[in-house]
């Protein structure tokens, strides 16, 4: 069986209890070395076959997985496997092969950023739309920038996309957003090493010029973290509806 496991955004703590059984049993473990934590490794068993992806194109990975695919193989990756993660043509070519899979959810880099900086995504009357994406570079993105942005309305968290930060500038700004739109940069959330950066689409840029590496830019309106409206799960009259099914329910049950 191979599992795909989603070693989480940085933090090794961060591990599911279920990925972390399957690397105390693997028999062979590929993971990516730039960016999973050598800690993960550290559950694994003294005998298993251990490899850096590192480098690795789809052939070489492909010989891997199929040369151990009667074994229990942990193919380890960063954050969660359904975000930016290559999946998708791995699993086609097990499938081709007939070979079983299963994967094993992590937590991804803007859900461990979000709780470093204490923040929600969803705020009532501000967003309640959450958008994953990148700023196209080097790798097309198939939805443009522009249409992005275009929901003004939603919590923005561009991955792979520090050094196009003057990109989502210029194009925020002809977009007709506030200067002082908030835009935060997370480096490497929640490994130690993690570093916060606070400011707006017209001066961030200035702060993280430094940053090479992993790193998530937050974008909107939503940081500001206030409501414009209540939630209607908290307003007085349904708190006191549900206290009264409760209580009506335990009547019954005594009854």
């Amino acid at each position: 069986m191979i599992y795909f496991i989603g070693a989480g955004p940085g933090d090794p703590d961060l591990v599911t209890v279920k990925a972390q059984k399957i690397l105390q049993i693997a028999d062979a473990v590929l993971f990516t070395g730039s960016l999973v934590p050598k800690e993960v490794l550290s559950w694994c068993k003294n005998d298993a076959i251990i490899e850096d992806s590192q480098g690795m194109k789809y052939p070489e990975i492909f010989d891997f997985l199929q040369k151990h695919q009667n074994k229990i193989v942990a193919r380890v990756h960063t954050g969660d496997p359904s975000i930016y993660s290559t999946i998708a043509k791995q699993i086609e070519y097990l499938k081709e092969q007939n070979i079983q899979y299963s994967v094993i959810p992590g937590i991804t880099a803007a859900f461990g950023a979000a709780a470093s900086l204490g923040i929600e995504y969803t705020i009532p009357g501000v967003s309640q739309t959450v958008i994953l994406s990148r700023v196209e570079g080097k790798t097309p993105n198939p939805e443009k920038l522009e249409n992005i942005l275009a929901c003004k309305n939603s919590s923005l968290a561009f991955y792979l996309s520090i050094l196009l930060l003057e990109k989502l500038k210029k194009t925020a700004l002809q977009m007709n957003y506030d200067a002082d739109t908030p835009c935060w940069v997370i480096e490497k959330a929640t490994w130690k090493e993690e570093k916060i950066y606070k400011g707006t689409i017209s001066d961030i840029q200035e702060q993280v010029k430094h940053i090479k590496g992993v790193a998530l830019i937050l974008f909107g309106d939503y940081l500001n973290q206030k409501e414009t409206q209540e939630s209607h799960l908290y307003v007085k009259p349904l708190v006191k509806e549900l206290k009264e099914a409760r209580k009506k329910k335990k009547e019954e049950e005594n009854a």
